[in-house]
């Protein structure tokens, strides 16, 4: 039993729209008609997401804070024992998103086929990730699907609150930049001008700041769609080289290579890997294969690198520590972690610790970044200020000889 996205209309022609589970799409109409309805439109829920994630779409999939609660939800309601089937119809039940809603349907369609949780959530794989599936596989293998999903839920939950954080840390600067920008911006295309046309019939020479404002706001009046226009097209050139291997593989480098974005770049990915391979390893995923899945949802490519090559050591029998440390992209306190639980037998929970202690020093590296740079712009945009009003003050200074 499958589910179905139907369009039907009642006796009195009204349009109808919804979910509904039947066998086969000729069973749904079957359904709707005994329903009073007339079936216009039936279609799978999995063929239409497949469709979906083919073409292009701004988005393909579950945002990460419904992931992280859909997992919630599963996890609480395996521990008390609900069948799985009818754990997926009670989170549908209670999603608000129709995009959601129609995903779960489908996944508990191929769970009531016979299929596993693994192979219904592979028919979404824009909603649920390699590692997600890869988790659940494991978990379904070893009989222990409830514990897994509720470390699912806890990885879900901790890499939405370390993005979230990090989301909120950028908030504040970036509404602080676009609104300066957007007062001088003003004050250049309008109030200046106005007050510059006082010295405009005069002879004398008009000092070189205050020549230079006046040149300024009239490129900015008269060239303003320009500016507008070449501005997006820089961005989006930045963003079409950045999705080439070779460009944004050097600009990773780059940006590993500097002081301060080197140690977040870092911290953040080393988060990412070393709790995803922490709940792939506790899971029962196999090493090699856990390595890899969490190779996946590191951005910085050089580093996905490493891990991938290391990799390869354990395969020929190395160690992870050490094959890890051999990149030097690491930090040492991660690698000391990792080291010392695979001589512990402990290796879930050094990796554990590792990730956190990552997450701690990504925040505070954060809170000082923040503690620097929101006075920084502070002073830049007061600077940028001072300059024009210095350049409308200069005159008015030397207004006697201007007239002179």
């Amino acid at each position: 039993m499958g589910a179905f996205e139907f369009v039907a209309l009642d006796k009195a022609g009204k349009e109808a729209k919804g979910l509904i589970e039947g066998d086969t799409a000729k069973h749904v109409r079957q359904i709707l008609r005994e329903r009073s309805l007339l079936p216009v439109k039936v279609t799978e829920v999995a063929q239409k997401e497949a469709k979906r994630q083919s073409s292009f779409s701004l988005r393909r999939g579950m945002s990460p804070s419904e992931l992280a609660l859909v997992t919630r939800q599963l996890a609480s309601l395996s521990q008390s024992g609900l069948p799985l089937e009818e754990a997926l119809l009670a989170v549908s039940q209670q999603n608000d998103q129709p995009r959601t809603k129609s995903i779960l349907l489908g996944v508990r369609g191929k769970v009531m086929e016979g299929h596993t949780l693994a192979d219904g959530l592979a028919e979404f794989p824009q909603a649920f990730p390699e590692l997600y599936r890869a988790t659940i596989a494991a978990g379904e293998q070893s009989g222990h699907l409830d514990a897994v999903l509720e470390r699912l839920a806890d990885y879900t939950e901790a890499r939405q609150e370390l993005r979230q954080r990090i989301t909120n840390a950028m908030i504040y600067p970036m509404a602080l930049v676009i609104f300066a920008v957007g007062i001088i911006s003003f004050m250049l295309a309008t109030v200046v001008p106005k007050i510059v046309t006082v010295f405009a019939n005069t002879q004398a020479e008009l000092p070189g700041l205050t020549r230079g404002l006046i040149a300024t706001s009239d490129f900015m009046r008269n060239h303003w769609l320009l500016l507008i226009i070449a501005t997006g097209a820089v961005g989006y050139g930045i963003w079409w080289l950045l999705q080439k291997e070779g460009p944004r593989r050097r600009y990773h480098r780059f940006l590993l290579a500097m002081p301060i974005t080197g140690k977040l770049t870092r911290g953040i990915n080393t988060a990412r890997f070393t709790r995803t391979l922490s709940i792939l390893a506790g899971s029962g995923v196999p090493v090699l294969d856990a390595m890899k899945i969490s190779a996946e949802v590191i951005e910085n490519l050089p580093m996905r690198d490493a891990v991938n090559e290391a990799a390869i050591r354990v395969r020929e029998g190395g160690s992870i520590s050490k094959a890890l440390e051999t990149s030097k992209l690491f930090p040492p306190m991660m690698i000391h972690l990792v080291s010392s639980g695979e001589a512990g037998g402990r290796l879930e929970e050094m990796l554990t610790r590792a990730a956190a202690g990552q997450e701690r020093e990504v925040d505070g590296l954060i809170a000082a970044m923040l503690g620097i740079l929101q006075p920084l712009l502070i002073i830049i945009m007061g600077g940028v200020v001072l300059m024009i009003v210095l350049a409308i003050l200069l005159p008015i200074f030397e207004i006697n000889n201007l007239i002179s």
